[in-house]
């Protein structure tokens, strides 16, 4: 079963024995009719982009989305990244505003995120596929037990930033020990929250400083 998923080598040795589950059996499955019988984001073969873009060695800030988009030419399976030349969603035009104003860099014409994730960021998405135009259809079907796995799995690891944003991140995100990582909270990027304590909050620079005092190098945001 494992060897049929096309996912990063140190991931696929880190959650080998999900591939195994009966849930994740089903799920795949009902990945592959979806994708079969209809339209569905992120492409195929991007699934798991977040994972084979920064591998669990790699990773040094994780980032928490919920759900792909479901538009076209949008989702590139990292959470709150879309495709060069894509016009910026709400959410990410709020989170370039907040780097803008928290470090003084210009905000970039690319909306896509994979400059973060080769640096150790990995963009993760609660739920990895989405049918079109129908943003939540995918949820509940076992995507959201197998990123609780790679969240587990990064427990191993320690002097990780978690960047943690709005109420669902925050839950998943439960599992993680403040007292060996950064964990950083606060609203939804959302234009519904972002002004309730997105903006303002600093995480890129409270980000940046921690991974020095750990020794690592920063992210270029």
């Amino acid at each position: 079963m494992a060897d049929d998923v096309k996912i990063e080598a140190t991931w696929k040795e880190a959650l080998k024995d999900e591939f195994e589950q009966p849930y994740f059996q089903q799920l795949r499955e009902f990945v592959k009719d979806e994708y079969r019988n209809g339209v569905v984001y992120p492409p195929a073969n991007k699934i798991f982009a977040a994972f084979d873009a920064t591998p669990i060695d790699k990773v040094k800030v994780v980032i928490i989305g919920q759900d792909p988009y479901h538009g076209p030419n949008q989702a590139e399976g990292l959470c709150f990244s879309v495709a060069d030349g894509v016009k910026h969603p709400p959410s990410l035009v709020n989170i370039f505003k907040e780097i803008h104003s928290d470090l003084g860099t210009p905000v970039p014409v690319s909306g896509s995120l994979r400059r973060w994730a080769s640096q150790g960021v990995l963009l993760l998405n609660a739920t990895l596929t989405v049918r079109g135009g129908d943003a939540g259809s995918h949820q509940r079907k076992g995507w959201e037990d197998f990123t609780d796995s790679a969240i587990q799995a990064l427990q191993t690891r320690t002097n990780l930033v978690y960047m943690l944003w709005g109420s669902y991140a925050q839950k998943k995100g439960q599992v993680v020990d403040p007292s060996e990582n950064l964990v950083l909270k606060s609203p939804h990027p959302s234009p519904l929250s972002a002004h309730r304590g997105f903006f303002g909050n600093k995480h890129f620079s409270r980000a940046n400083e921690y991974l020095l005092r750990m020794g690592k190098s920063p992210i270029d945001w």
